[in-house]
């Protein structure tokens, strides 16, 4: 995956991916009392000022004692794209190497990760009236319904977004009406390599039932730390739709649903579990496709992926 031959120590990145709840943040801070290493965040959420319960954020202590990148960036009314955060994290891990530091991407942000190592694909312009046809289509027959007029000319596409991911199935219907060619084809298309060696490895679960556990304790915690009041203020401090991206995070939409009255507490709390575990099981699909990442069981401590960073 490199762009020169024999690249040094400091020429090298390395990648700790994995499906959402799999241990990545605690390995990774584990890891960093072992190395030298910075973290640059692979987490599409996390960009998102005030939006910490729900996106697992890392606290103010532990970026204290470990400096984060990517984190805190943009007001969640504002759009994070695949074109920036690629732009952002060379720029993060070119200082970070610099400096001396050990660059540790983290996360599970699948289309962040394909995008820095194979680059931006080569794909259409949004059409603003094919859009609007669209969204009219969606109006009519729901976003669940096109995305199975979606999975007939592209399957491998529909098979990483949920039903109902309106802006990812819409943008993937737009460019097969206008190019003729699924997503996934143009996707495919090798582009820039980043101007350094990456490494990557994968923690994976043992079991999918554990992981399962895991999801749900979690979100438990995160409503018990206060994930609705959380999202209530981000609503009279920012002028939000649930149509926005930072919105759109799991969790985060099945709490906007719930103030919106469309919801009781038991069944956001449902629904938020089963979105989650529908994610981790794309993120785990994404994995399999990167032949280049490591895969590490879900019981590799610090100290042995520490003696991999080399």
């Amino acid at each position: 995956m490199g762009t020169g031959s024999n690249p040094s120590p400091r020429q090298t990145a390395y990648a700790l991916l994995g499906p959402t709840a799999s241990g990545k943040s605690r390995l990774a801070s584990a890891l960093a009392a072992l190395r030298p290493v910075e973290i640059v965040s692979l987490d599409s959420a996390q960009v998102y000022r005030g939006m910490d319960i729900g996106t697992a954020k890392p606290s103010r202590e532990e970026r204290a004692r470990v400096p984060h990148h990517l984190v805190d960036i943009v007001d969640p009314d504002e759009s994070y794209s695949v074109g920036r955060f690629r732009a952002d994290a060379i720029r993060a891990v070119a200082d970070i190497l610099r400096r001396g530091k050990i660059p540790l991407l983290v996360g599970g942000t699948m289309l962040y990760y394909r995008a820095l190592t194979a680059g931006l694909d080569a794909l259409p312009a949004a059409e603003p009236e094919l859009r609007a046809e669209i969204e009219r289509a969606a109006a009519q027959k729901g976003w669940p319904a096109l995305h199975a007029e979606l999975a007939r000319f592209d399957p491998r596409t529909a098979q990483r977004i949920a039903p109902n991911d309106a802006q990812r199935i819409q943008r993937a219907i737009e460019v097969w009406r206008l190019t003729g060619r699924p997503l996934s084809a143009l996707q495919a298309a090798k582009g820039e390599r980043p101007p350094f060696e990456l490494r990557a490895f994968a923690l994976l679960p043992k079991e999918r039932a554990d992981l399962h556990r895991r999801i749900a304790e979690r979100f438990d915690a995160m409503l018990q730390a206060g994930l609705i009041d959380e999202v209530r203020t981000l609503r009279q401090r920012y002028v939000l739709s649930p149509r926005m991206p930072s919105m759109r995070c799991v969790g985060y939409r099945q709490v906007w649903s719930h103030l919106e009255g469309e919801c009781g507490y038991a069944a956001l709390r449902d629904q938020a579990i089963a979105a989650t575990r529908q994610l981790a099981k794309r993120q785990l699909t994404w994995l399999r496709s990167f032949k280049e990442v490591q895969p590490l069981d879900g019981t590799t401590g610090a100290a042995a992926l520490a003696d991999r960073l080399r």
